[in-house]
């Protein structure tokens, strides 16, 4: 690899860990705010807020997009599915947040780097590797120390509404992967964002009795995650994939649980139970087996559809 590459890629993957260190100090203040406004509302104002900072960002982009149609219908394609698979999983983890911890709530959102290779593996037909197989046994010990209560085979519904925005944002990582390589950053982020804020206004009134109270809490919690982990932390991503891979971006946002257990403990004292703690160790456990593995390039045909970083390691988007 070039010097200058390697470079680009440490940057990348650098804006990445910026991105895990915002998501995750944003687990308590959203968790605070949703006492007194409705989680998808929340979602809504989020989202129209980052949309509207994005059109400002990246106006230049917009108004030239018409030099390059191929390359605008390529980043609103993108921007549609990706939103589409964004939108799913907030709404899975803010409704969540209401009926579970907000270091639970990261821990499990932390599956999203073992399912990601999977789901790689689903949507490019590669069978699972051994490794795979072992971590996703290891983060679901872990996942049931964490939800089931003793003796039960109960699971509190937050949890479970967390496994399922794990899922969501495992997809999210693929779609980028995607189209990252050939979509102009600026407009794939914008559109993803819009998309999400579209969907969350066409479903809110739907999906809950909507309600919120104008605190400085509520304030600071659409502000602060709108500019920043929204706006600037998805344009972060759509820009970073371009010069990492899937599974590295997974990987790295394992480290999202942990700021935020850090900054819940900091912030409010909330800390594990020693069964949800062994839990969370195991679930790091799998992850990192499954993104730790030896590569081992394949040597089969590829399908054209596969994303670039895919085509460079073996067939698998990683």
């Amino acid at each position: 690899m070039k010097r200058g590459a390697f470079g680009v890629e440490r940057r990348a993957e650098a804006a990445l860990v910026v991105n895990t260190i915002v998501w995750g100090a944003t687990f308590v203040l959203v968790k605070q705010a949703l006492r007194d406004v409705s989680p998808i509302l929340f979602l809504a104002l989020r989202f129209t807020l980052a949309t509207v900072v994005l059109l400002a960002l990246f106006r230049g982009s917009w108004l030239g997009s018409w030099r390059h149609p191929r390359n605008a219908r390529w980043s609103l394609a993108g921007g549609a599915l990706a939103g589409t698979f964004l939108f799913s999983g907030y709404a899975f983890q803010t409704i969540g947040l209401q009926y579970t911890t907000a270091p639970k709530s990261a821990f499990l959102t932390g599956l999203t780097a073992v399912m990601t290779p999977l789901l790689a593996a689903l949507v490019y037909r590669n069978k699972p590797r051994a490794q795979e197989v072992g971590g996703v046994l290891l983060a679901t010990c872990g996942m049931a120390l964490m939800t089931l209560p003793g003796g039960t085979l109960a699971i509190n519904r937050g949890d479970l509404l967390t496994i399922c925005c794990a899922a969501c944002f495992a997809a999210h990582i693929l779609t980028l992967s995607r189209y990252s390589a050939q979509a102009s950053f600026g407009l794939l982020s914008t559109a993803q964002i819009g998309v999400s804020a579209l969907w969350a206004w066409s479903l809110f009134h739907g999906m809950e009795t909507p309600h919120i109270r104008w605190t400085a809490g509520v304030w600071a919690a659409i502000v602060i995650t709108a500019v920043f982990a929204t706006a600037l932390a998805f344009t972060f991503q759509a820009w970073a994939q371009r010069y990492t891979t899937s599974t590295r971006t997974a990987l790295i946002f394992m480290l999202e649980p942990v700021f935020a257990w850090i900054t819940s403990y900091l912030l409010t004292g909330e800390t594990l139970s020693a069964r949800a703690a062994a839990g969370a160790g195991l679930i790091l456990a799998g992850i990192l087996v499954v993104e730790l593995k030896p590569f081992h390039p394949r040597r089969h045909p590829l399908p054209r559809d596969v994303p670039q970083d895919a085509q460079q390691n073996g067939g698998r988007a990683v």
